[in-house]
């Protein structure tokens, strides 16, 4: 996943958060001053919950690159061995068809 699309799902996400809580406390059937403390209460959450999306992002983000570059050595090595099969493969070849020289 490009910056560009880590970044624009992490804006909607909370961009989606952050509507969600709203409409629903304010369509919730409670007082004003009890609305407006849930909403202080939420506003004040916000920065945890921004450090906990971090911290579970990087550590995704973390995994997933190492996860690759395992799978790049692997597949390196893999390759590395094709190729030695394939040069052995085509000296016996151009052995059995080089005419004998006198």
């Amino acid at each position: 996943m490009s910056q560009s699309n880590s970044s624009d799902f992490m804006g909607g996400l909370l961009a989606g958060a952050a509507i969600g809580t709203v409409i629903g406390l304010l369509a919730a059937p409670r007082s004003g001053k009890y609305t407006r403390k849930v909403l202080k209460k939420s506003a004040d959450a916000v920065p945890d919950l921004i450090a906990d999306l971090s911290t579970s992002l990087q550590f995704h983000t973390d995994k997933l690159s190492h996860t690759t570059l395992q799978n790049w050595d692997s597949t390196l090595e893999r390759l590395k061995e094709a190729l030695i099969a394939g040069q052995a493969a085509s000296r016996q070849e151009f052995a059995k068809t080089d005419p004998p020289r006198d």
